[in-house]
């Protein structure tokens, strides 16, 4: 794999880069038009493949916030056209790694030793590279460990990065950018916060020992004494990424197995620690052909608020949306309505929303889901890409749902994204209060 001997760090060079992508999908649609003047019945397939391979260069050389950025979308496979989706894939564990002289840097920087000097054998060629940094594998005592290195100058430029990139996102997304406004804190937050490998590295320690009883988990030991800011070190996990593991044709027992501990782990997480988790993809889990699964990376955890949990999981009961009066509660709580709304627009958006809840919350309604039924992942989909045409919520003169709801429901959303590609049919074990009275009276 080609690696990349410099990242840019000053804010003229990173916010060239972003001016460079924009330059050539500018490019992309000349030549889309051209053509379709030949060809008027030309699709925008080659249009999007150009667009997201130029988009993708140029975030992958900036690495940090950036690609972040591009990782966080290929999860939303309803949200972009499959050639985005696809290509941003790469940035959940295939970005171009750095040369060996910037790690080597980065450990003097922050150990006063080259890595060479802190562990018996350090393999310089990274074995893996996405986001926020990439992976080295390295030998001390025995023991078999992963070091992950942070690119450098990442964590300084996230503020700078997310203003650069908003006209991008609000282009490639249809948004308003008062939408974008309104979550941009709480992601800038959390990019923050992923920067952060000191804080990643409590979290880690503290969530995998809570966790360690759930059957099929396997965590990774860590190790402070070569862990700082910018370099956390823990056990080598073996295992297949997602995508790598389904090419061993995996038996569906094995596929249930890792998809009832996906659901077991975020089921405790969420209800028993109440912070999670909060970065669902591919690129953190390693599994293997036991059936069994490691868990990487805790540098993105969601803690939720009791206020948001108490309203957003009592909207998840079916009964609830049988009770008009406490639904338009809930849905003020969570910000769904707003007071600035007529009596028209409370009518439009409690019903909008009442339909999304109910599809969304499927699986809990259920004691058992099949993730592998392809016809409800299309509704959703189709819903969520019809909401981006709705001149209600386009027009809209506020942006709707609390802050907090943005990384829950992209736990969700990247969990029941997994559970899809696995196929796997799973017990929704949930708190007895989420269960449906009215449902279980039924049954």
């Amino acid at each position: 794999m080609k690696t990349q001997t410099s990242v840019p760090t000053s804010k003229v060079a990173r916010a060239s880069q972003f001016v460079k992508a924009g330059v050539k999908v500018g490019g992309n649609y000349i030549k889309h038009y051209s053509k379709k003047l030949i060809d008027p019945d030309l699709s925008k397939e080659e249009l999007h493949r150009d667009n997201a391979a130029d988009i993708y260069d140029a975030l992958s050389e900036l690495k940090g916030s950036a690609l972040k950025m591009a990782q966080m979308l290929s999860m939303d496979r309803g949200l972009l056209p499959v050639a985005y989706s696809d290509k941003f894939t790469m940035a959940q564990y295939s970005a171009p790694p750095l040369s060996g002289p910037l790690v080597v840097k980065t450990f003097k920087t922050y150990f006063g030793k080259s890595p060479a000097q802190l562990f018996d054998t350090f393999d310089m060629e990274a074995v893996n590279a996405a986001s926020i940094g990439q992976v080295h594998q390295a030998w001390k005592d025995g023991k078999k460990l992963a070091v992950k290195v942070q690119y450098p100058g990442v964590a300084d430029a996230v503020s700078s990065d997310l203003k650069i990139a908003k006209p991008l996102a609000v282009r490639l997304l249809n948004l308003n950018e008062r939408d974008i406004d309104r979550y941009m804190g709480e992601v800038e937050s959390k990019l923050l916060e992923e920067t952060d490998y000191e804080l990643e590295l409590r979290r880690s320690i503290e969530i995998s020992q809570a966790c360690a009883h759930l059957d099929g988990l396997v965590f990774p030991k860590y190790y402070p004494e070569f862990s700082s800011k910018r370099i956390l070190t823990m056990d080598w996990l073996d295992g297949l990424h997602l995508r790598e593991f389904l090419k061993t044709s995996p038996s569906q027992e094995v596929r249930d197995r890792i998809g009832q501990s996906l659901w077991d782990f975020y089921d405790f997480q969420i209800h028993t620690l109440r912070q999670v988790h909060a970065d669902p993809h591919p690129g953190n889990f390693l599994m293997n052909a036991d059936g069994t699964m490691g868990v990487i990376d805790f540098g993105c955890v969601k803690v939720i608020p009791d206020f948001y949990y108490d309203n957003y999981f009592l909207l998840v009961n079916p009964d609830t949306l049988d009770d008009p009066k406490l639904t338009a509660e809930i849905f003020n709580n969570l910000e769904f309505l707003t007071p600035e709304d007529s009596a028209k627009d409370r009518t439009f958006f409690t019903d909008l929303f009442k339909e999304m809840t109910l599809m969304l919350a499927e699986p809990f309604a259920v004691d058992t889901f099949d993730f592998g039924d392809d016809s409800y992942f299309t509704k959703v989909y189709a819903f969520a890409e019809g909401l981006s045409a709705l001149p209600e919520l386009k027009n809209s003169k506020v942006a709707r749902g609390s802050q907090d709801g943005l990384y829950v429901n992209r736990t969700y959303y990247g969990l029941y994204a997994m559970l899809n590609e696995l196929k796997a049919k799973v017990v929704t074990t949930k708190p007895e209060w989420l269960r449906s009275k009215k449902l279980a009276a039924v049954t």
